[in-house]
């Protein structure tokens, strides 16, 4: 394992260190995020989750569980710190975002703890770079309080469908009109453009969808300069649930497969437009 001695030989103590083969998993999940150039990470037994958030309106998440890592250890009960998102990305990706046939580059991470820098050991090809990057104190982070008790409609597509929907309607509309019902339409997609209105519906027996769990009918609009950030993601997985609480709250949780077939989960949190009234439904 490459920088298998770095911290110890420095004698120093972190409070993180987590070891990737390859740092292109990692890059790949944060790219999936980074709408925002600022992110708070928090790291436990577990695994790390990184949250980007932009005018308290929608919050995505990617996690990227301990497994992932060849290596990962948190010395604490939890770890956090924010950190210029745009500026890790760089580091992660600084020998290139397309490694040559056979190569990749190896990444250590280490983390002292408060007040301190994130360091990045990354190797390829035996060379090897040492990145520091700033951290800062973390935000308060917005609170959807989505837990699996207050979903009133849920929906698992394959990934395809929804690729296939947003290429299909017209994104000069301001919202999606998002309708999922125990009966017909089941699941319905609208948008309001340019040229008219545009209904994608999606039968519960499709072939597309994995599960249909819908309890009542809601319609529910949200602002597609918010849902667009969340493309990134829809790009890189091969599975997505839909949920939705009694306010309207929408989930978007991707299931994403790497290259090595480890399973990593982005998460979108949007809430609704509320510029919206019953005539207009």
């Amino acid at each position: 394992m490459p920088f298998s001695t770095q911290p110890s030989a420095s004698g120093e103590q972190y409070v993180l260190t987590a070891s990737l083969d390859n740092a292109r998993h990692l890059s790949s999940l944060l790219r999936a995020v980074h709408f925002q150039d600022h992110a708070t990470c928090f790291a436990t037994a577990n695994g790390i989750r990184v949250t980007v958030e932009d005018a308290k309106c929608i919050q995505a998440n990617a996690f990227i569980q301990a497994e992932i890592f060849q290596e990962f250890s948190v010395q604490e009960e939890s770890v956090t710190f924010r950190i210029n998102l745009a500026v890790l990305l760089d580091c992660l990706t600084i020998f290139g975002t397309s490694s040559l046939p056979g190569t990749s580059t190896a990444l250590r991470m280490c983390y002292r703890g408060y007040g301190y820098p994130l360091m990045l050991f990354l190797e390829e090809g035996g060379v090897v770079t040492v990145c520091k990057i700033n951290t800062q104190e973390p935000d308060e982070l917005l609170d959807f309080d989505f837990c699996s008790t207050k979903v009133v409609n849920k929906i698992i597509l394959q990934s395809e469908g929804l690729r296939e929907a947003f290429a299909e309607l017209d994104m000069t509309s301001e919202v999606l009109q998002i309708t999922m019902s125990p009966d017909k339409p089941y699941f319905r997609l609208s948008t309001f453009g340019n040229a008219g209105s545009a209904h994608l519906d999606y039968p519960r027996d499709s072939d597309l969808m994995e599960a249909f769990h819908c309890n009542q009918t809601q319609t529910n609009r949200y602002k597609i300069s918010l849902l667009k950030p969340s493309t990134k993601a829809l790009a890189l997985s091969c599975k997505v649930s839909i949920r939705t609480d009694a306010q309207g709250f929408l989930s978007l949780q991707y299931m994403i497969r790497n290259e090595d077939g480890q399973i990593c989960f982005v998460e979108y949190y949007c809430c609704p437009d509320e510029d919206i009234t019953e005539a207009e439904l």
